[in-house]
């Protein structure tokens, strides 16, 4: 392994993990080679960019080897970040799936819809109405291609789809989670769709989904497009490749199942799972990314598409989060800061990291304008654009990150993060130093705590109630 200095380990984790990439030599690489990230002025395009969106489902922040998981290797994703900007701050938009899928197709806070409040969406009467503009249905306006291929977890047919919402392909499944063979999903039923169709195919999904990704980038398209490539991997039921023998069991189950309880028992399979087989879904999310980027590559469309990829969420059971508390269902910096990486080699350069501090509906925001799409007045962004920062060499925007889940809430304001937990007790955290959230200051400073809880509550006003 490279000898890499402390403030190379401190770039790498965001400042203070030291210990938590000591002996992973993926970290080591992505410390000695990256610099703090410039923008590139003079690198302005003609062309407006293709845009590929990846999501992982319930990955950690610490779950790549370039962010400091010791025992798993991600050398496709570690490439990614080495060709761009890795992020070491970056943020969802909620603690589970349905609210920060929200977050990122409308670049607002989940609360705006009666959609985000269900975390995450559940049944067949929650999901993102047709007529909110999204990512796609605005850059769909501006003249884009658009698909989604993946987990979609919005809303179920027949009130709701992506193919309502401004994706012209959709291909994968409705729900939250499914087996990854039979495909039978939290309903019950079976989950893999074409469009508003059942598709058949019981190979394992993330090859099923790899396989459609690639065909769409090598397509001979006659304009830019917009590709939401939504893996479910590594969210439970807890399968590899080859695991037919316990995906025929967990299918068992859900067919005989008599209640929806039983149905969401059998795929949590609370009885299955482990470092070793997470580690497994892991690198196979990796090696699926690495075949659609290699596709990308020779379509000859690699220079000028903007590759986004993060997590959904926090990590799960098995995930390595290290040095964060807490997880997926929490506020805690376990819960909603991910892994996020960007690359767009027409115009920005590569062996970057950055600190900037941002959530999912920035990334909204950064995708309408680089593609010269225009948000909806009616419906104004909580997002805020990276595009100075990212291409103008502009400072990052400086506002409160927000969040609010049943029973939490937080807010960032630079360094500093105010956290309620479940029992109603306010916390302060400065993050520069603490990002484990263990030294809480609230006692030492109430009026900041005041201060940081009263912008909260503003915000919390202008957004819907939850249901009783």
């Amino acid at each position: 392994m490279p000898e890499i200095s402390r403030r190379a380990l401190g770039a790498l984790v965001g400042g203070g993990a030291v210990g938590a990439v000591a002996g992973t030599a993926g970290a080591a690489e992505a410390a000695a080679t990256e610099r703090p990230f410039r923008a590139l002025p003079g690198a302005a395009s003609g062309q407006r960019p293709n845009v590929l969106v990846i999501l992982g489902d319930d990955l950690g922040w610490a779950d790549l080897s370039s962010y400091g998981a010791p025992h798993i290797s991600t050398p496709n994703l570690d490439r990614l970040a080495r060709q761009g900007v890795r992020f070491t701050d970056a943020y969802s938009g909620s603690s589970t799936c349905s609210p920060t899928r929200f977050s990122l197709y409308t670049g607002r806070y989940p609360g705006r819809t009666k959609g985000g409040l269900a975390e995450p969406i559940a049944d067949r009467s929650q999901g993102l109405d047709p007529n909110h503009p999204t990512l796609a249905s605005l850059l769909k306006k501006a003249g884009y291609a658009t698909a989604l291929i993946g987990k979609w977890h919005c809303g179920w047919l027949p009130d709701f789809s992506p193919t309502k919402s401004g994706w012209d392909e959709f291909f994968g499944n409705f729900g939250g989670v499914l087996e990854y063979y039979s495909k039978l999903g939290q309903l019950g039923e079976y989950d893999l769709y074409e469009g508003d169709a059942e598709y058949k195919d019981l190979r394992y999904y993330t090859t099923v989904l790899t396989e459609r990704a690639v065909e769409y980038v090598r397509r001979d398209h006659d304009r830019p497009w917009l590709l939401n490539l939504n893996f479910t991997t590594p969210h439970w039921p807890w399968l590899a490749e080859g695991d037919e023998e316990t995906a025929a069991e967990i299918a068992a189950k859900i067919r005989a199942a008599t209640s929806r309880a039983e149905v969401s028992t059998a795929l949590n399979h609370y009885d299955g799972g482990s470092v070793a087989k997470y580690t497994q879904m892991v690198q196979s999310l990796d090696a699926a990314v690495g075949e659609v980027l290699a596709a990308l590559r020779r379509s000859g469309q690699e220079e000028n598409t903007l590759v986004l990829f993060a997590s959904d969420n926090g990590g799960e059971r098995w995930s390595y989060l290290w040095p964060l508390s807490g997880g997926k269902f929490s506020l805690q910096e376990g819960g909603i800061r991910v892994p996020a990486i960007l690359r767009w080699p027409a115009r920005v350069d590569g062996h970057q990291v950055s600190h900037a501090p941002h959530f999912s509906p920035d990334w909204t925001a950064t995708l309408l304008e680089v593609a010269g799409a225009r948000p909806d007045p009616a419906y104004p962004l909580d997002g805020s654009s990276l595009a100075g920062y990212l291409l103008r060499g502009e400072e990052p925007p400086e506002r409160d990150l927000f969040w609010r889940v049943r029973g939490n809430r937080a807010l960032r304001r630079g360094d500093w993060k105010y956290y309620r937990d479940a029992k109603g007790t306010d916390h302060l955290y400065n993050l520069a130093d603490d990002q484990r959230e263990q030294a809480d200051l609230a006692p030492d400073r109430p009026e900041l705590v005041n201060e940081l809880k009263s912008a909260w509550e503003k915000t919390d006003r202008t957004l819907l109630p939850y249901p009783s």
